[in-house]
């Protein structure tokens, strides 16, 4: 049996209402699953993330990063400034970290497949979600820039992103299918799951 490694971003949004609870995750796969820990906001933390996920399966082969964000809706002039420090260091400057360790590591072996998957959450019409757009913004933004970038790498980099973030089970199987049949020639592709809507 497969065994992957999962490390989950904790939400330390402040305020109960800012507080959508962790998702439940799944029995199917619990035997197969290593938890690990995770400082988001830390260099270090991300450094050694990356070295205990190789020791505990041997190497990576391929990394998935998922970005969704909890929403936070609130007015500008009622920001916190501790939620502002978690929103940069927790869900913008993580990836940062993450992805230069990873690629460090596909790099060195000449292979691996980097993938970065986000639902289009900003379909939503949440105005006032100021601080979880603003993460998924980025991600977005981060991911684009990546693949353009992928045909100088020696390692596949795919994108996914969802229109509808109800069919989780579809979208998941959708990645992993794509993931399955590890096509080169697919790297820097931005994949999309479900309608998008004409001006997307």
């Amino acid at each position: 049996m497969e065994h992957y490694a999962l490390a989950l971003i904790p939400n330390r949004f402040s305020g109960d209402e800012k507080q959508p609870g962790q998702k439940a995750l799944s029995d199917d796969f619990a035997a197969s699953r290593i938890s690990m820990d995770w400082n988001p906001g830390s260099p270090i933390s991300a450094r050694t993330l990356v070295l205990a996920a190789e020791n505990r399966l041997g190497r990576i082969d391929e990394a998935i990063l998922v970005c969704d964000p909890p929403s936070v809706s609130c007015a500008a002039a009622d920001l916190d400034f501790s939620d502002i420090e978690v929103l940069a260091n927790d869900h913008i400057k993580n990836w940062f970290f993450l992805v230069k360790e990873l690629a460090s590591v596909f790099k060195a072996r000449e292979k691996g497949t980097l993938a970065f998957v986000y639902p289009e959450k900003d379909s939503r019409d949440d105005d006032n979600d100021l601080l979880g757009s603003a993460a998924l913004a980025s991600f977005r933004s981060f991911t684009r820039s990546l693949l353009a970038a992928a045909s100088a790498e020696p390692y596949l980099t795919l994108g996914f992103s969802g229109a509808d973030t109800s069919d989780s089970a579809g979208f998941a199987s959708f990645v992993f299918k794509q993931l399955d049949e590890g096509n080169r020639r697919a790297s820097g592709k931005l994949h999309k799951h479900g309608k998008l809507g004409f001006f997307r």
